[in-house]
């Protein structure tokens, strides 16, 4: 995106005001180290076109009142942005001059990234955006992240809020930096990250130093504090809405209703939680015992809680995980573990990952057995992501380029294991992908459905007499589900196996697994 000219105007002689205190922005405690689970469609970022200024004809004073002013002393001409009847392109390339260790600067980031969520861009690549386009600390990037995240599990009840506190609709940019602020004022006093007070007058030093928010920096100050005053009856209101009460869109809602009438509520709830930090052992290089007693030693509290699954208590950044960069463990939900053990793959065998990226079931494969993986996926810079794990776990398998749906890419010698990892709405890893029930709408479960059946159909093929394909979803939908295994089967006289079927998010026993989808089928010979 090309960098727009910017207002720059001066201020009037005045005596400084006294400075307040500067907030520090806080890196969350928990890191963004996880396996990043098939979300939302990858949308390439661009930038809306621009319409063309609208400027209304000017009035002409007579002729004696007209004389030209020297140029020094015309004004500026204003830029779009501060003009009530425009609505330009947000300005996430604009540098603010805000401290980077600020709470301010984090806001203000968060608040770009959630916009950009909102024009239909996934949050980690609006993220990767921001960052890319300047230089940020990790801490101001873990700050960054934990606001803009937070703010997607409660957005549903800040937009209500800013409905009933803002005399009029608000600017995208300036939406989003309200919800932010609420989404900070309306956690639990338990888990609340900073006080009211420093977040109050925080958002509003971010509002001045951007210019597309600097002329609402007034109406930022007066909602915030209107709620701060009237919170619990602002507060009863909004939530008499179901999308402000559980924070999904309507009609998300109403499908996990239709299909979990008995475990709605806990499915909804569950997405709105943070996710744990589970590991996976690597067998070919520790025991669960011996890691367990390393973890011990590094004076971190973990649990086993399935053969190769630990539980950190407390999540931590990828590079603080004791053994992660030598690949003695890598990072994976403990619902996503089941997978290589239920393919049952033998030395030797020909196994083919379709969708693979990013490489955690594939290298979990390669650690329960040596076998001649080929590792499938239509994303370039997501396969380089399998390459990126191989090498840290010190194993090798074919990386293709290449779309599951097509079979241009294949040599005719069949697999004796398929995982099909089909893409779907993830609706089951919306705790970790807060952002995808924002992105996603009601018709994507058809046309993802169709999809994955024209994968699998393709698929079919591939697979040797006597082998097995495992299909996997991460979707709490049965259309996407149940109901297309069962169709599967239908159509290709496929034998059914045991596979645990759906798994609702949260689990039983401790597992606390995403919520994910198996079903296992055998080919006759």
């Amino acid at each position: 995106m090309n960098k727009r000219p910017t207002l720059s105007l001066k201020t009037s002689a005045k005596a400084p005001a006294k400075a307040p205190a500067k907030a520090v922005a806080k890196a969350p405690a928990r890191g963004p180290a996880r396996e990043s689970a098939r979300g939302p469609a990858q949308t390439p970022a661009q930038a809306p076109s621009q319409a063309p200024a609208r400027t209304a004809a000017p009035v002409r004073a007579p002729a004696q009142e007209r004389a030209p002013r020297p140029a020094q002393e015309r004004p500026a001409a204003l830029r779009a942005s501060h003009a009530r009847e425009f609505k330009p392109a947000l300005q996430t390339s604009f540098q603010t001059s805000l401290k980077g260790d600020s709470l301010a600067y984090s806001l203000l980031g968060a608040a770009q990234a959630v916009a950009l969520v909102r024009t239909g861009t996934n949050l980690p690549q609006a993220l990767a955006q921001l960052w890319a386009r300047s230089e940020t600390s990790p801490q101001a990037r873990g700050a960054m992240q934990d606001i803009a995240y937070r703010c997607m599990r409660q957005l549903g009840q800040s937009e209500a809020l800013i409905a009933q506190l803002a005399p009029k609709a608000p600017d995208a940019l300036v939406a989003a930096l309200l919800a932010c602020a609420l989404a900070l004022m309306t956690a639990p006093d338990a888990v609340a990250p900073y006080e009211e007070f420093t977040v109050v007058n925080q958002t509003v030093t971010a509002a001045e130093a951007h210019p597309d928010t600097a002329r609402a920096k007034a109406m930022v100050n007066a909602v915030l504090r209107r709620f701060q005053r009237e919170r619990a009856a602002l507060l009863e209101t909004a939530l008499l809405q179901p999308v402000a009460q559980w924070n999904y869109p309507q009609w998300w809602i109403d499908a996990a209703r239709t299909a979990w009438p008995r475990d709605w509520q806990a499915i909804l709830q569950a997405g709105n939680g943070a996710p744990p930090l589970t590991l996976r052992i690597n067998a070919r290089k520790t025991s669960m015992e011996q890691y367990l007693q390393r973890l011990q030693q590094a004076g971190m509290a973990a649990s086993a809680i399935g053969p190769y699954a630990v539980r950190l208590e407390k999540p931590v950044g990828v590079h603080l995980i004791p053994g992660f960069a030598e690949g003695v463990v890598s990072v994976q939900d403990a619902g996503a573990q089941l997978a290589a053990p239920l393919l049952d793959v033998q030395d030797g065998m020909r196994v083919l990952d379709a969708c693979a990226a990013p490489g955690g079931k594939t290298c979990h494969i390669l650690e329960l057995a040596d076998a001649q993986v080929t590792a499938l996926d239509a994303d370039p810079k997501r396969l380089a992501r399998v390459g990126e794990n191989l090498e840290r776990l010190q194993l090798q398998a074919t990386l293709r380029t290449a779309d599951a749906q097509s079979a241009a890419w294949w040599d005719g010698q069949q697999f004796d294991r398929i995982l099909a990892d089909v893409p779907c709405t993830a609706s089951g890893i919306v705790r970790r992908h807060p952002d995808i029930r924002w992105l996603r709408r009601k018709g994507d479960t058809l046309q993802l459905a169709t999809l994955s059946a024209k994968i699998l159909d393709n698929l079919w093929q591939m697979l040797a007499p006597g082998g097995k394909l495992l299909f996997v979803t991460c979707s709490l939908w049965p259309q996407e589900s149940e109901a297309q295994a069962a169709a599967f089967a239908v159509r290709h006289q496929a034998v059914r196996l045991d596979a645990p079927g759906q798994l609702l998010p949260g689990g039983v026993a401790g597992q606390d697994q995403d919520g994910l989808f198996y079903a296992l089928f055998q080919k006759n010979a």
